[in-house]
C-alpha cells in the first residue's frame, strides 16, 4: 500500500484509479462497503483502489478546533484502511484553503486532471467543495461530461441502527461497547503510553494499574471494563477503571489499566487496550478495603467473561 500525503508528489495520474472520499472516522462497517465497492470496481478494470482522506478532521478546522472526538486516529485510520486492502492513501491536509476549493475545481483541476480518476464510489448523503456545495447529482454530471462514472452505495443498518461514525461515537460514550462492536466489526480499543501514577494500586490495594495517557480523543464512559490489552504484540487480559477515582477524592480523568497476571512494570510503553464489557459505574467506597474488594471481584467476573469467550 502507498500513503501519498501531497499530491505535488504525485507525479503523474494513478493507473486506472477508483477512489472513494471521505473522513472515515472509526472505519466502521458503512466504510467498509464502500472500500469493497471500490476493490470490486478496480478489479474489474484493472486500475488501482484509492481512498481520499483528510487530516486533521475537517470539522476542526471550520470551527477552530471544536468538533467531535475521533474514534480513530489518523495513525489508526491509516492502518485500518491498509487493513482493508486498499491500493493507495491519499491523506490530504485539510486547511482553511482547502476547504474554499469550489466543487468543480476540486473534481476536474484534483480527482480528474491530477488523480486521473476512472470511477468515483461515494455513500448515498455524500457533499463536498466550498461549503459542501457540491452533492452526487453535480458529481454524476460532471462524471458524464468529464468522463468517469459514479457509484453511489446505500446506507447500511445494523440491527436497525444506521451504521455511522455519529452512532458509534454516541455508542461508546454510553458505554454500549457490545453495540458499538456490531457498527464498526471490532472490538473499540484505545492507545496510549503508560505514565508514573500514584502507586496506589499496588501499594494500596493490591493491584498494580498501569495510568494510561491516552493517543486517542474519544473515551468510553465512566466505570469498569473488561479488556484485552495489547503488550510488545503479546495479548492480556484486564481490568481498565475509567474515571475520577472518587473514593481517593479531587482526582483528575484517569485511564487505568491492571493486566491480569502480570508483574512487569509498564511505564514508558505504548500499549493498546481493546473493550470486551462494561462491568460496573465507577463507584465510591467507605474504604481502601472495600474498594479492594470491589476490584477482586471485578477481576474474577472478567476472568469468567474470558473463559466462557475462550470455550466458544
Amino acid at each position: 500500500m502507498t500513503v501519498i500525503s501531497d499530491l505535488d508528489h504525485l507525479e503523474k495520474p494513478l493507473k486506472n484509479p477508483v477512489l472513494t472520499i471521505g473522513n472515515f472516522d472509526g472505519v466502521h462497517k458503512g466504510h467498509l462497503a464502500l472500500f469493497d465497492k471500490v476493490k470490486e470496481r478496480a478489479a474489474a478494470i484493472g486500475g488501482q483502489s484509492v481512498v481520499m482522506t483528510f487530516e486533521p478532521h475537517p470539522i476542526k478546522v471550520m470551527s477552530a478546533g471544536d468538533g467531535p472526538p475521533l474514534i480513530t486516529p489518523t495513525e489508526r485510520k491509516l492502518k485500518l484502511i491498509e487493513n482493508a486492502g486498499i491500493d493507495v492513501i491519499l491523506c490530504m491536509k485539510f486547511t482553511g484553503e482547502f476547504a474554499r476549493i469550489s466543487p468543480q475545481d476540486f473534481v476536474k483541476g484534483l480527482l480528474v486532471e491530477r488523480i486521473g480518476v476512472k470511477e468515483i464510489v461515494v455513500g448515498y448523503d455524500y457533499c463536498f467543495g466550498h461549503k459542501r456545495s457540491g452533492d452526487i447529482y453535480l458529481l454524476e454530471h460532471m462524471g458524464n461530461d468529464l468522463g468517469f462514472l459514479v457509484h453511489v452505495v446505500a446506507q447500511i443498518f445494523i440491527d436497525g441502527i444506521p451504521v455511522s461514525s455519529t452512532n458509534v461515537r454516541n455508542l461508546v460514550q454510553e458505554g454500549h461497547l457490545l453495540e458499538a462492536k456490531k457498527l464498526l466489526g471490532r472490538n473499540y480499543q484505545v492507545c496510549g503510553t503508560v505514565v508514573k501514577g500514584k502507586d496506589r494500586g499496588a501499594k494500596l490495594l493490591g493491584f498494580p494499574t498501569a495510568n494510561l495517557k491516552l493517543v486517542e480523543e474519544l473515551t468510553p464512559k465512566r466505570g469498569v471494563y473488561a479488556v484485552r490489552v495489547f503488550i510488545d504484540d503479546k495479548i492480556y487480559n484486564g481490568l481498565t477503571n475509567i474515571g475520577y477515582n472518587p473514593t481517593f477524592g479531587n482526582n483528575a480523568f484517569s485511564v487505568e489499566t491492571h493486566v491480569l497476571d502480570f508483574s512487569q512494570d509498564l511505564v514508558g510503553k505504548t500499549i493498546k487496550v481493546s473493550f470486551i464489557e462494561r462491568l460496573r459505574d465507577e463507584k465510591t467506597f467507605k474504604s481502601i478495603e472495600e474498594l479492594s474488594r470491589q476490584i477482586k471481584e471485578d477481576s474474577l467476573k472478567a476472568r469468567e467473561l474470558f473463559r466462557q469467550m475462550n470455550g466458544k
